[in-house]
């Protein structure tokens, strides 16, 4: 089998190849950022005094890790993937080849081309859950980055010059933006703690919180209040907000509060507190069960992936024997990560500055929207991003109805992840505040700028070795040769989301094998390393009635508990990312 791909193998051998991925990986690729200098000026968690952080999610996601409770917390830094003696700046090589040209070249979408077995909630759901995991917050207001634009460009004269402030200053560090290796702070929690919706602060959680019966606030039409200061959804994370994001997260503040009435019933002199802590145990453990056993296989559609992913949650010998026997030894590959000993291999555990970058598949996200009714199919009207997108989006919610949106999103693809298919929505982006932004090209200058490296040296540090030719890239002989053109025939300049975008991709899958290695790194190092997905993931912090209910639950039945009126178009469906069944003439 010596020079196989691992995808090409029986699936066997092919899941014996994946965990020897991920152990190498474990062992050579988890490099630690939080003991370089200044380690004082980092957060130094304060216990509560109740001890209230020992059984419930902490707002600010500190105390996870109870011998070394600022891990993973608000406010520290990203880690790394790669060597922190990779991870430096080309400062003379920034702006080369210019991300603009890379951007118009390589990346414009000039047809849509869709990935035909996923549907739009697909794209939402990554980014609902990306929002959970990490933000570089505001960039800085007074160091910007200058993008050279050639004579014949289209970019919009009142725009010029294509300033782009940069990434903002861990002023941890003495040395600050000069500081090698460059670090940044994650300004949500590192942890799968479902943050995107609660809230990332003490303040936050406070605001978000109905303060009766554990629940959080949502009004009575179903909707979720307007955060005034911007005009769009109040929630624990709202920016780059479109419809997508809107459907995502009303939906599980429903399920949060869905779950506080049912305990409420089950444990009626519980407080407000008691109810809060242990509804948002439940409702986060649900998404990262979603995440694993639906989004994932649905994304990344082989045999060997559907089983290991599977086996993540539930272990080889699966649900069934789970749920009958209980554990079988401690070891994840029999009974899964969930409920075995926590362990965070060889570096505390924080998100990274690679898993940042390989989470970048804008891709996905349609120019064009068709929107529908839920119960008879017909076309409503038609509408682009920029009209769902913004302070705009909350209009659109309360125009189409949150149901005739999730079928509308449930029946379209979203976009391929691969080169010449990024929206020209988000080549243009208008904000807001007026700012205009050209996201492909900020997606290349954001890898140059945190010392994220380029492809061949990447795929060279997590194991997949160096390609010689653009040709080893792509079997797509004119996208070879815009490779070689735009970036002067130098294979090892190739920036690491155009080579992913443009990579041949295994049987299957919706994004590359290159950002799958990271990804099989850190799907696991998010279950594995949280505390509340493994020693305490227990009948005594969650009860048994939360345990039974995210056993239970997946995004259909979410969906089908809080608008019943989707059913039929959920017939017959058994991923909820997928193409989800038309109604109406058009259905039959």
């Amino acid at each position: 089998m010596f020079g196989i791909p691992w995808h090409r193998l029986p699936t066997p051998l092919a899941l014996l190849k994946l965990v020897g991925f991920r152990n190498k990986l474990r062992k050579e690729n988890l490099h630690d950022t939080s003991q370089l200098p200044d380690i004082d000026k980092l957060p130094h968690p304060q216990p509560s005094p109740d001890g209230r952080h020992l059984v419930a999610r902490t707002p600010d996601g500190s105390f996870n890790d109870l011998k070394n409770p600022a891990m993973g917390m608000v406010e520290t830094r990203l880690g790394r993937n790669v060597p922190l003696t990779k991870a430096n700046v080309d400062q003379k090589n920034i702006l080369n080849p210019n991300p603009r040209i890379v951007s118009q070249r390589l990346m414009t979408r000039d047809k849509f081309i869709p990935a035909e077995s996923l549907n739009i909630l697909a794209a939402a759901w990554i980014q609902f859950q990306n929002h959970d995991w990490f933000s570089h917050g505001n960039n800085q207001p007074d160091r910007k980055i200058v993008i050279p634009l050639a004579e014949d460009d289209t970019w919009p004269q009142e725009h010029r010059p294509m300033a782009i402030k940069e990434t903002l200053v861990d002023q941890s560090r003495p040395e600050g933006n000069k500081a090698e290796p460059p670090t940044f702070i994650n300004k949500v929690t590192h942890w799968w703690d479902g943050s995107q919706i609660y809230g990332n602060n003490a303040e936050q959680v406070h605001q978000l919180r109905s303060h009766v019966d554990g629940k959080l606030i949502i009004g009575d039409d179903g909707l979720l209040p307007v955060d005034p200061a911007i005009g769009v959804d109040r929630t624990g994370f709202n920016d780059n907000w479109w419809i997508g994001l809107s459907l995502m997260h009303t939906l599980f503040v429903k399920e949060h509060n869905a779950i506080c009435d049912r305990l409420k019933q089950l444990y009626p002199d519980w407080r407000d507190d008691d109810l809060y802590d242990h509804a948002r145990l439940i409702n986060a453990a649900l998404m990262a069960k979603i995440h694993t056993v639906e989004w994932t296989p649905g994304i990344l559609a082989h045999p060997a992936l559907q089983i290991a992913m599977s086996a993540n949650w539930w272990g080889l010998l699966g649900q069934h024997v789970k749920n009958l026997w209980g554990r079988v030894g401690e070891g994840e590959t029999l009974s899964g990560i969930i409920g075995s000993p926590t362990d965070h291999h060889t570096a505390p555990y924080y998100i990274t500055e690679e898993f940042v970058s390989v989470y970048r598949l804008h891709p996905l996200i349609p120019d064009e929207f068709e929107f529908y009714s839920h119960k008879d199919g017909q076309l409503r009207r038609t509408g682009d991003f920029f009209e769902v997108a913004g302070k705009r989006a909350r209009g659109v919610v309360e125009e189409i109805g949150i149901p005739d949106l999730f079928y509308s999103l449930g029946i379209a693809h979203p976009g391929a992840i691969t080169l010449h298919n990024y929206p020209k929505a988000l080549q243009k982006l208008i904000r807001d505040n007026g700012e205009t932004l050209d996201l492909a090209a900020i997606d290349i200058l954001r890898d140059r700028e945190r010392g994220v490296p380029r492809y061949n040296e990447f795929r060279e540090i997590i194991g997949r070795g160096r390609v010689k030719s653009f040709e080893e890239i792509t079997s797509n002989p004119v996208w070879a040769k815009e490779l070689r053109e735009v970036y002067n025939n130098d294979i090892n300049s190739v920036d690491l989301v155009v080579g992913m975008f443009a990579e041949d991709l295994p049987a299957g899958f919706g994004f590359s094998d290159t950002a799958f290695r990271v990804f099989i790194l850190m799907a696991s190092r998010r279950l594995k390393s949280d505390r509340f997905f493994t020693k305490d993931y227990r009948a005594e912090i969650y009860t048994q009635f939360g345990l039974d209910w995210i056993d239970s639950n997946g995004l259909l039945s979410v969906l089908r508990r809080h608008y019943p009126t989707l059913a039929p178009a959920l017939f017959g469906v058994n991923n909820g990312f997928a193409p989800w069944r038309r109604v109406g003439i058009a259905g039959y």
